[in-house]
């Protein structure tokens, strides 16, 4: 079961509420199962419906196991894009909505299955 610090939620959280009313988004770092960092790739683009990665910037780096990124509308439903996002970047995914509380979350795997996440 994958679990993430909570300390590491409450960066997503705070730099979800800072990009407000634009999407943020950014890669987790995992070890074990338990997401403990996330990273931020060069050259993202922030809009008020999507977030931009461009993937020939994400580093070599088997500790990147998913993505994390905020809905500004509140809602945690993955869109189509999220989803084809979902199957080309990991494991595990993470979509928070305003308010961002540490309850303001919804986590997937790599098909678009809401999966458990564990705050630790």
């Amino acid at each position: 079961m994958w679990s993430i610090r909570q300390r590491t939620l409450r960066m997503i959280m705070e730099a979800s509420l800072d990009s407000y009313p634009l999407e943020f988004g950014a890669f987790l770092r995992a070890e074990k199962e338990v997401i403990y960092e996330i990273a931020i790739l060069p050259g993202t683009v922030q809009g008020d419906h999507h977030t931009l990665f461009y993937l020939y910037n994400k580093p070599i780096d088997f500790s990147i196991v998913g993505t994390a990124h905020s809905h500004p509308s509140g809602v945690t439903l993955p869109s189509d894009a999220d989803r084809n996002m979902f199957s080309n970047t990991g494991p595990i995914h993470i979509i928070v909505g305003y308010p961002y509380g540490l309850n303001n979350f919804t986590a997937y795997d790599r098909t678009g299955k809401e999966t458990e996440l564990k705050v630790i």
